[in-house]
């Protein structure tokens, strides 16, 4: 029976363009783990979007003297052709500014009200008087009151990771002009959090599976106890408030974006022209749910987005929240704010997508935090994607089509050494699927490459460019041992490598694809015609590096 899954991948801030620890911490993992669930058949669905409404893009709109809708639709677009340069495969990637995702806010916003979860209450907010308006929370900035970092955020602390409120900075101050606000009573609606204590500590102690860092950074936020968060601001940019009395305040972003991905399945079934299918996802009982997130996100989807899914009623939790630590650019973390950063679509510019899928995957922060280097970038390309994988399969190929014909040798009877290397396909699929199905990504694509590793020490043992001068038919046995690596190698790296393992599929079949195949090994039919073999990867000049390096001082 096929499992229903959903890939909820983190919705970024649409305030400037993605950068590599953008996609290492959620697309490429969440993508790894949609393409491995969609090729052994189970019923996927990926989603995501950009966050229209979050604050640093008003910040970004200011700084500019334009509309905030324009900085976002500017941004958005570029995230959109980026993210498919990737090759990620999104069923749907939207944005929040939509009438449908309203309408989901608004109706969730309602049943939450009706439901006594949301309550009217005063705040002090900050108020600047040189501007005469609230500031929004990441119009402010401050020193952490727990871990002492003097430019952490009005919502949040980029160090430590706590949610604040403003009104908990110390020192606080203005990042428009760097004033210092006074603060003023405003009437806004509370989200009763505290509410749902009991029930998010037993479903979070239930959690045995998660990530430590996960489930520690979610047990601690509960320990201290949860209490009322405001879900409305003093702005005019967002999802209009569905109260009287409201017209001139927003939903404030940190609740209304996490509904994002309710209203992009929602979305995503009204254009398949089956409304109702969102429904296997978030209704029926056997529906997963796999968010991918970075760690600063983790309370917004394991403390915030379940309470609000409780509160409403008959949708199911997530069932992982999949977060990676941060990958960091010379020991320090990216930064969009700091532009400190390697740009994607800088990236995307100069180099093929399936390296960078590779050698992020190869360093994905899972459980602390990683360098990206360009000499690990350089050394991962050379090294192994085209010294260990990409050697392997353009010398089997070439050697085959030179010597057989382009067409696939007929084997002979299999000795030791060929049944163990066919073995070996075996217990990499068997590999692979058991650790990508538990999220565990960086130890499937080891997995993978061993496998293109025992395919080399098979070959180089065998030596068929030699046996071929002597004894035709074993040369053919081996190579037509090699080939059914080559096949399985194109499954196992699918996930990771999507245009890679097509070009593979391309060069040793006429029929299907990757995907339509599934998660099995494909025998090599004797007889089938070959195209002439094609570079996988590039290999990339030693200087690359050093190239890369300055462009990173020079900003």
């Amino acid at each position: 029976m096929p499992r229903t899954i959903l890939v909820a991948v983190a919705w970024p801030y649409v305030n400037g363009e993605p950068h590599l620890g953008h996609i290492a911490g959620m697309n490429v993992p969440a993508d790894i783990f949609a393409r491995y669930h969609r090729i052994i058949g189970n019923d996927v669905v990926m989603v995501s979007g950009s966050d229209m409404h979050g604050t640093p893009t008003m910040l970004k709109a200011a700084d500019e003297g334009v509309s905030p809708e324009e900085v976002a639709g500017r941004y958005h677009e570029i995230w959109s052709r980026s993210l498919k340069e990737m090759s990620f495969s999104y069923d749907l990637y939207t944005h929040t500014h939509t009438d449908g995702h309203r309408e989901v806010v608004h109706d969730i916003f309602t049943k939450l009200k009706e439901n006594g979860y949301l309550i009217e209450a005063k705040q002090s907010m900050p108020y600047s008087e040189t501007e005469q308006r609230f500031l929004a929370d990441r119009f402010v900035e401050g020193t952490c009151p727990h871990c002492g970092f003097e430019a952490a955020r009005g919502d949040q602390c980029d160090r430590c990771g706590r949610t604040l409120d403003a009104i908990d900075l110390i020192n606080i101050r203005s990042r428009r002009d760097g004033t210092v606000p006074v603060f003023k009573d405003t009437t806004h609606q509370m989200f009763r959090l505290g509410a749902f204590q009991k029930q998010l500590e037993e479903w979070v102690g239930s959690k045995d599976e998660w990530r430590q860092n996960v489930r520690n950074q979610t047990l601690g936020m509960l320990r201290e106890g949860l209490h009322d968060r405001a879900i409305t601001r003093d702005i005019e940019w967002g999802v209009t408030v569905p109260l009287e009395g409201y017209e001139s305040k927003r939903i404030y972003v940190w609740f209304e974006a996490v509904m994002g991905y309710l209203s992009a399945t929602k979305a995503w079934a009204e254009q398949q022209g089956t409304p109702d299918a969102w429904k296997k996802f978030w209704v029926e009982p056997d529906g997963e749910s796999y968010y991918f997130q970075g760690k600063d996100n983790v309370p917004f989807h394991t403390v915030f987005w379940p309470a609000i899914l409780l509160g409403y009623g008959g949708l199911n939790l997530p069932t992982d929240v999949v977060a990676n630590e941060y990958l960091n650019l010379g020991g320090v973390d990216f930064s969009k704010s700091r532009g400190h950063a390697v740009w994607l679509p800088d990236f995307l510019s100069r180099y093929e997508p399936d390296p960078l899928r590779y050698y992020l995957a190869s360093i994905m922060p899972e459980t602390s935090d990683s360098e990206f280097t360009w000499e690990g970038f350089v050394a991962a390309n050379n090294n192994e994607l085209v010294g260990t994988f990409g050697n392997f399969v353009h010398r089997v190929l070439t050697i085959t089509t030179r010597n057989f014909d382009n067409a696939v040798p007929e084997p002979g009877p299999l000795d030791e050494a060929a049944e163990q290397a066919l073995g070996a396909c075996d217990s990499a699929l068997g590999d692979v699927s058991k650790a990508i199905d538990a999220r565990k990504f960086r130890e499937g694509l080891r997995a993978a490459m061993r496998l293109a590793q025992v395919g080399n020490r098979y070959v180089d043992s065998n030596q068929p460019w030699k046996v071929v001068k002597t004894d035709k038919p074993a040369a053919g046995t081996v190579l037509w041992v090699a080939l059914n690596i080559i096949a399985t190698l194109r499954t196992v790296f699918y996930p990771y490598l999507p245009s890679s393992a097509d070009k593979i599929h391309s060069m040793l079949f006429s029929d299907s694809d990757t995907l339509a195949d599934g998660w099995t090994r494909r025998d090599i039919v004797p007889g089938t015609r070959l195209d002439m073999p094609l570079p996988l990867f590039r290999k990339l000049d030693d200087s690359v590096a050093e190239e890369e390096n300055l462009r990173l001082v020079r900003g």
